[in-house]
């Protein structure tokens, strides 16, 4: 009797083993792709105070309903290798690759880390709920936790400075930090009454794990870019809605609707023209 009980765990444990193997050797797709998990950022170029003859700092709003930005949106539940730039984010902010710094509104300086369970909190609240009683069988009023999901967050602001660097005669931009912004609903739960940001994150560091990350190509899968491509080949369209000014004010501080868009092509233009008017003799 104990034999053949000893024989039926063998043969249980052994018909787990081969599942688990067949499982293993299910490839959806032709080819195990080996570049983007083990692929390295383009350090960037070194730049001396003295070689920079003229600088400055914008802040732009970053929309993902913007089909262009849409590869940044999507998809919103992670699938096969792909996930969303707010998924990449929230897992990198919870296993700590990334670093999260507090005090979005005020200060977008990064002089206020926090901790994983203080991101963590940032990124959902708790909200009210009704339950099934499962004695009564009424609903019951409770409380639960709610994670704040990729749909959820539609706009980013992103901090960049744009410089001149005489010494290689070109102009150079560089993003300093992005921070994610969620929707503020209503009092009825669907009207979007307005977006909060969440936390800032430093993009020089987190570009060592967007780079790890495909983002979908509309041209061509067997061509996929990074995050770290995206925004290294400003593949995005976005609003300036701050440029440097002695009254740190952003433009919709002091300008209606349709003057700030008018200032943020202005402001565009400017660095547009600025290089070339360099080489003017």
């Amino acid at each position: 009797m104990k034999t053949l009980k000893k024989a039926l765990v063998v043969l249980f444990f052994a018909s787990i083993s081969i599942q688990i193997s067949a499982q293993n050797k299910i490839l959806d797709g032709i080819y195990i792709k080996e570049h983007t998990p083990t692929r390295r950022v383009i350090p960037y170029t070194h730049v001396r105070e003295a070689d920079v003859m003229w600088s400055t700092r914008v802040w732009r709003l970053l929309d993902l309903r913007e089909k262009i930005n849409h590869p940044l949106y999507y998809p919103l539940d992670p699938i096969n290798n792909r996930k969303s730039l707010f998924q990449v984010i929230k897992e990198g902010v919870e296993e700590g690759t990334i670093t999260a710094y507090d005090n979005p509104l005020q200060d977008d300086e990064f002089k206020l880390p926090m901790t994983k369970a203080e991101a963590k909190a940032k990124m959902g609240g708790w909200e009210k709920i009704f339950r099934e009683d499962t004695l009564t069988g009424d609903m019951v009023e409770d409380s639960a936790f709610v994670e704040v999901t990729s749909g959820a967050v539609r706009r980013y602001w992103v901090k960049e400075d744009w410089i001149f660097d005489r010494e290689r005669s070109i102009m150079d931009v560089r993003i300093l930090g992005i921070a994610p912004m969620k929707e503020v609903l209503d009092a009825d739960g669907v009207s979007v009454r307005g977006y909060a940001p969440l936390f800032w994150i430093y993009f020089p560091e987190a570009r060592y794990v967007f780079a790890n990350y495909d983002v979908f190509n509309r041209q061509n899968d067997a061509e996929r870019r990074t995050f770290d491509d995206i925004f290294w080949k400003r593949m995005f369209t976005s609003y300036i809605r701050k440029r440097s000014n002695v009254y740190e004010r952003y433009f919709v501080e002091y300008l209606s609707p349709i003057d700030q868009l008018l200032e943020s092509d202005k402001v565009k233009d400017e660095l547009f023209k600025l290089e070339h008017d360099m080489w003017n003799f």
